[in-house]
């Protein structure tokens, strides 16, 4: 460095050039010398190019050949420090020799030499820059002068000249300029002065002095009558709204809002008039235009960075803004004489109001904005609610031709220069709905109402303005439906409202505040309600403004306040005569459009649509429990089944098309449009599924495996089951397995192949398109997450009337060989290739033995919660001999006398299902071992067995004698049996006697006593005739008689599973297994008789009931053994309500239930009991309720499940007692009550268990752990003063052929 000479120094100003030459563009860009150093700084990050400048080759250089036997050094002592300690990473390695070099003599005395170097470099740059900066202004005006008149050609670009010029913009230029620019210089002079401040850096030109009395001089010039000096002027704003801080622009943009105001409100510049419209090839028209357009493009971008800057700039931006649009002249003469105000201009660049959308965005500016309306400028607010008004007033009175004509530029494809003043009077009222709607959305803005309008008597509130919206749809006229491009913006009135409605629909306290009362309801049904009294729905109304009304409606109808609204109204105890609520409205007119009773825009090809669109709000409606029962007698199911069925006929007759022939493509689109209408048709039926008793109407209709079948080509297409519903098929694919016609109907459609075929791939082959860059962690999960939502879904499938349909008396294949490319299809495969592994061809046929076993056993262990299920593979399969010798495999002899068992993850899995399948009982009850293993030199303390019995630890130590000592208020109970009041005071006071106890001492109900209480309350009801709703069955069978009856395998092993049970709790005694036996097959005898003969494909409607009766073995164990007593109390029992939703099997394939019913295999326990605990879950523990739709699991399977066995391995057994207790004493509706209390037990866990996303089978596997009966009795009893009309009304319904 120290023999720098000429050469370098002009090899080195070379290269700087190139540099600057080739980043000049990024730095002449940059606001402010600030951003330009930064650009500098990160030039490596974002120049492609960097290391090719021969200026950094130059560094680089230079760095390595100072500094390169050093870092060398430094590098060999961290590699030779790394081979004695820990090995470190790269980049740690970096860090410390970066830190030493910098710290080092040497590179400090290199960077003082460089610096020092590059000053001079600079130093003699700056000198010739200055020189050739004098040159060149010389040059310039020499060519200035020989320029003739035509001066000046649009070429602003300040690229060329900003980089030549100073740095340093002075005080006497700026002062220059300002003389240069008065009005009375020559026209070449203000051009150059202009030009010269077109060239300066902004940031310069606002650190003058004298920046305020320019900003006043270009405002004033603004006014020239020459077009090229304000186009100049224009520019030079619009460079500074790009270039400059806030604080500049602000400045600029209030002086052009102040300048606009005074022009318009100045009556000596012509503004056009209303009646004359705006001609905009107008060179005056154009140029105002111009201005209005900079300012609306700043006031969209402002937004974006003002936030950053003090509120005082953005506020005074606002005010002049506002200030603008608000002014007007005070004119009193005819309206169509009157002088344009800005807001027509302002909408005729910004049609939308974008600008207000985005000001409205943040709190920051909102706040500001909403202020100044509110003290200021509410006019401007009060001038969009008029225009609006006066519109719909316009499409009132006048013709339709005449409304079209006033809205053509809505359908013109071909761009105009000429607007009329009925065509700018449209384009207000468009740019007042778009900032109307968007002021709606804020409370702050909503509170802006009510609006006094001139002429008017009345304010106009939010309804009023709502109402009015809602009118425009249906009284203004739409654009023809041929439309010029694809992408051309619809600017009808129709089309413009409904979006806004949408916006105001999707924010939920807006949409209570202002849609969600009956008034606006009104107003969007009273087409409808026109239509079907026979008159017409609206002067303009068209079937777009039908499915305009109609989107909305469903829009309302998706959310819960909005559904209540349209079901019950605002005043829900009016009834239906008095005044319909929107639900009846919606559900007529829906089923007469399907009927074809009403006749509506006849030949018109937008009527499917229409039907369409309404029968979407009615689906969101029956796809609720408490919507269907209000829907229900209107039989839409069946309306819409008899449309689908037509649609399809029409589909197969439409013939195949010729090719040539001028049909062709009519044909095409007429075969679209059907399967359109047929795929819409389905859907519609399939969302009935969504509620049990939806379900059973779908099975009605017969149409239940089309829907499945296109519920399924839905799901491989991965498309949203709903336009408004936010979670995907979990819950209708849950609803449909819960039945046994549903589960066939899923394997018919393919869906369960699918889905065993998905997982078969994810457990068995791994997803082949992943690379793998590290090897999976251990230990792993027993189930891998990419096979967790096949495992949810098999689990959501196994409810046990699908397992019965599925695999009922079906044989496992058992080959003696498996291919490796041989995957599992059905149910039967599963249970095949990965629960029974007793062969070793199972065993090898399988990629991932351990991990696909564990599957199974997984798998099992969920399904063998239903006891039903559990029987039935115990029965088919002798699933537990399978896993006891597994077991015994798994033994490590190390002596004669001593025997261990080797824990791995199989053994343990298989201890805990061994456990499960062996012991009932609830949460005290019994103790099932964990599946995990423990820290410490015991990992699992818990014995594992390879025979039974089992273990005594798994036992539980808590049990109960079978009687207890009798207490005073049992005595009280037991002396109302013997009093002769009244049939229903004495049932009463019974009940009233019943609950006090179960409040206060519920531990005496049990037992002996319960035995007694319950066959004098059963008997005593019996005798009266209100109380019983089954006739009186005579049955004179002996014990002889019956010894002949078979059970079932599946019974046969639930009796001993109950003897088993009843001995644990010392409840029976030896020769128990007999009795129970006897009294089974005296139940089937007795059912027999009301038995009614089912020609059906499904299993479950053969002769005898698919599972064990729980109810029954729950009774003997209550009854203490006692044969007779049992019998004789189910006898009676039978006549009472309450014995068809606690005693399953009295209602199967019963002549007492309609054909139709019974034909669906559906029992009312689904589609009354547990259609009411959802009703009541959604209602009274609305969290559970969403976290179960979240989770794509319905509340009814499980329900189902408890209901069915009598909450066996839920409850201990004095709740189970108290269960059906309380059922037999307060009424089979208790049933729901219990239910939800469950639910609402269990919120906290269930909850929880949503977001690790296993809640079904927390639900099935899980006891109800501290659930008490008598805890949640207070609850009950509120619960049955609201609801308790209802549930038995329709309890008592059962019978009736339409439910």
């Amino acid at each position: 460095m120290a023999h720098f000479s000429m050469e370098d120094d002009a090899l080195l100003q070379g290269m700087l050039r190139q540099l600057f030459q080739s980043v000049k563009e990024k730095i002449t860009g940059a606001p402010s010398l600030e951003c330009a150093e930064e650009i500098l700084l990160h030039l490596e990050e974002t120049d492609e190019n960097f290391h090719n400048y021969e200026f950094v080759k130059y560094l680089r250089q230079h760095i390595c050949s100072t500094l390169g036997s050093m870092i060398e050094e430094e590098m060999e002592k961290c590699t030779s420090g790394q081979t004695q300690g820990e090995a470190s990473g790269y980049d740690t390695v970096v860090q410390h020799v970066t830190k030493r070099t910098q710290e080092s003599k040497e590179y400090k005395e290199m960077m003082h030499s460089l610096k020092s170097l590059m000053m001079v470099v600079v130093d003699s740059m700056i000198n010739k820059f200055e020189e050739d900066e004098i040159r060149s202004q010389e040059r310039q005006k020499k060519i200035q002068k020989e320029k003739s008149s035509s001066y000046c050609i649009d070429n602003c670009s300040d690229s060329d000249s900003s980089f030549n010029q100073s740095y340093k913009f002075c005080q006497g230029k700026l002062q220059l300029i300002l003389d240069q620019l008065d009005p009375g210089q020559p026209k070449e002079v203000r051009y150059e002065a202009l030009q010269t401040l077109c060239s300066a850096p902004p940031s310069d030109v606002l650190n003058c002095e004298n920046w305020t009395t320019l900003c006043e001089k270009l405002t004033v010039s603004l006014s020239d009558p020459d077009p090229v000096f304000s186009d100049r002027i224009l520019k030079f704003y619009a460079q500074t709204f790009t270039l400059s801080p806030l604080h500049m622009t602000k400045e600029i943009y209030t002086s052009l809002a102040k300048y606009l105001e005074l022009h318009f409100l100045s009556r000596e510049n012509h503004i056009p008039t209303l009646s004359a419209g705006v001609d905009i090839s107008n060179p005056n028209v154009t140029r105002l235009l111009k201005k209005v357009r900079l300012l609306n493009e700043y006031q969209k971008e402002a937004p974006s960075f003002w936030i950053r800057h003090p509120e005082k700039y953005m506020e005074e931006i606002v005010d002049s803004t506002l200030s603008l649009l608000s002014a007007n002249h005070n004119q009193s003469h005819h309206v169509a004489q009157k002088i344009l105000d800005p807001i027509y201009f302002f909408a005729l660049v910004d049609t939308k109001a974008v600008w207000f959308k985005k000001w409205m965005h943040a709190y920051y500016s909102r706040t500001a904005v909403l202020r100044l309306l509110e003290k200021k400028y509410k006019s401007l607010i009060t001038s969009a609610v008029q225009q609006c008004v006066q519109y719909f007033e316009l499409c009132e009175t006048m013709k339709v031709d005449e409304a079209l004509g006033h809205s053509k530029h809505c359908r013109n494809s071909q761009k105009t220069f000429y607007y009329s003043g009925q065509e700018l009077q449209y384009i207000y009222f468009i740019h007042s709905v778009c900032l109307l709607g968007r002021l709606l959305i804020y409370t702050q803005g909503r509170k802006l109402f009510p609006i006094k309008l001139k002429n008017r008597k009345d304010s106009v509130s939010l309804t009023d303005l709502l109402v009015l919206f809602t009118q425009l749809i249906y009284y203004s006229p739409s654009c023809p439906k041929m439309t010029s491009a694809p992408h051309s913006e619809n600017y009808s009135p129709g089309s413009m409202v409904t979006e806004v409605l949408r916006i105001l629909c999707d924010q939920k306290e807006c949409a209570i505040e202002c849609l969600y009362n009956n008034t606006v309801i009104e107003a969007l049904l009273q087409p409808s309600q026109n239509l079907m009294k026979g008159s017409e729905a609206a002067p303009n109304c068209s079937e777009t403004a039908l499915i305009h009304i109609a989107d909305i409606l469903a829009r309302i109808a998706s959310v819960e306040e909005g559904l209540i609204l349209l079901l019950y109204g605002e005043n829900m105890n009016s009834s239906e005569e008095e005044s319909p609520t929107g639900a009846h409205i919606i559900a007529r007119f829906s089923k007469k459009l399907l009927d074809e009773d009403i006749s509506i825009f006849p030949g018109s090809e937008m009527l499917p649509v229409v039907k369409g669109a309404f029968i979407s709000v009615c689906r969101q409606i029956y796809s609720t429990c408490e919507g269907l029962q209000v829907l229900i007698p209107y039989n839409l199911h069946e309306s819409i089944a008899k449309a689908w069925k037509k649609t399809s006929l029409l589909s197969e007759r439409i013939p195949t098309p010729v090719e040539g022939s001028d049909t062709v493509s009519s044909l095409a689109q007429e075969s679209q449009d059907i399967m359109a209408w047929e795929e819409n048709l389905l859907d519609d039926l399939l969302n009935f599924a969504a509620t049990p008793k939806g379900l059973l109407l779908l099975q009605r209709t017969g149409a239940i495996n089309e829907c499945v079948t296109f519920m399924f080509s839905q799901y491989s297409k991965k498309l949203q089951i709903s336009g408004h519903k936010k979670f995907g098929y979990g819950v209708l694919f849950t609803q449909v397995a819960s039945t046994a016609a549903g589960a066939m109907a899923l394997q018919n459609s393919g869906f369960i192949n699918a889905l065993i075929t998905e997982l078969w791939s994810n457990l068995e082959y791994g997803r082949d398109d992943v690379r793998v860059t590290h090897p999976r962690s251990t230990p792993v999960d027993p189930i891998d997450r990419s096979c967790q939502k096949s495992f949810l879904a098999l689990v959501n499938l196994l409810s046990y009337p699908a397992v019965y349909e599925l695999a009922g008396n079906q044989d496992l294949p058992n080959k003696a060989e498996y291919s490796l490319r041989e995957v599992p299809t059905c149910v039967i495969d599963i249970i095949d290739r990965l629960i029974v592994l007793n062969s070793e061809a199972k065993i090898r046929s399988l990629f991932n033995y351990e991990q696909s076993h564990i599957f199974g056993l997984r798998l099992l262990n969920v399904a063998c919660c239903n006891l039903d299920t559990l029987l039935l593979l115990e029965a088919q399969y002798q699933v537990s001999e399978m896993l006891l010798s597994a077991q015994e495999e798994n033994i490590l002899e190390n002596s004669e006398s001593h025997r261990d068992f080797i824990i791995d993850g199989l053994s343990v899995e298989r201890n805990h299902v061994l456990v499960r399948m062996n012991l009932i009982g609830g949460p005290l009850e019994r103790i099932l071992p964990p599946r995990i293993l423990e820290k410490g030199d015991d990992p699992y303390p818990w014995p594992m067995f390879s025979s039974y019995p089992l273990p005594s630890c798994y036992l539980s130590k808590v049990t109960r004698n079978g009687d207890m000592k009798q207490d005073n208020d049992l005595g009280k109970l037991l002396l109302c049996f013997k009093m002769s009041h009244k049939q229903t005071e004495w049932i009463e006071n019974c009940r009233r006697q019943f609950s006090k106890m179960m409040k206060t001492k519920p531990d005496i109900i049990w037992g002996g006593a319960l035995v007694e209480l319950l066959e004098k309350f059963v008997l005593h009801l019996t005798e009266s005739p209100s109380e019983c709703y089954f006739p009186s069955v005579e049955y004179t069978v002996t014990d002889a008689n019956v010894k002949n009856e078979s059970l079932s395998s599946v019974q046969q092993l639930g009796i001993k599973m109950t003897v088993r049970y009843g001995k644990f709790l010392n409840l029976l005694k030896d020769g128990a297994e007999n009795d129970l036996t006897l009294i089974l097959k005296h139940c089937k005898r007795f059912l027999k008789q009301q038995q009614v003969s089912i020609k059906s494909s499904l299993l479950c409607l053969q002769e005898n009931y698919a599972g064990h009766d729980w109810f029954v073995s729950s009774l003997f164990m209550i009854m203490l053994g006692d044969k007779e007593k049992t019998f004789h109390f189910l006898q009676q029992f039978s006549r009472l309500l309450a014995s068809a939703f606690l005693w399953l099997p009295r209602l199967h394939i019963s002549r007492n239930l309609p054909v139709d019913t019974v034909e669906s295999g559906i029992h009312p326990i689904y589609f009354c009991s547990i259609h009411y605990i959802e009703m009541l879950l959604k209602a009274e523990v609305p969290l559970v309720f969403s976290a179960f739709h979240m989770s794509g699991f319905a509340p009814s399977q499980i329900c189902l499940q408890w209901i069915t066995q009598c909450f066996w391995n839920y409850l201990d057994w004095i709740e189970i007692c108290h269960y059906i207790a309380t059922c037999v004493f307060l009424g089979p509706d208790y049933q729901v009550y219990i239910c939800i209390a469950i639910f609402k037990h269990l919120q906290q866990d269930i909850l929880q268990h949503t977001q690790t996303q296993d809640l079904q089978v927390f639900l099935k596997e899980e006891a109800l752990h501290g659930f008490r009966v008598s805890n949640y009795f207070e609850y009950m009893e509120i619960l049955e003063q609201n609801y308790r009309p209802v549930l038995l009304r329709d309890m008592r319904n059962i019978r009736a052929q339409s439910t």
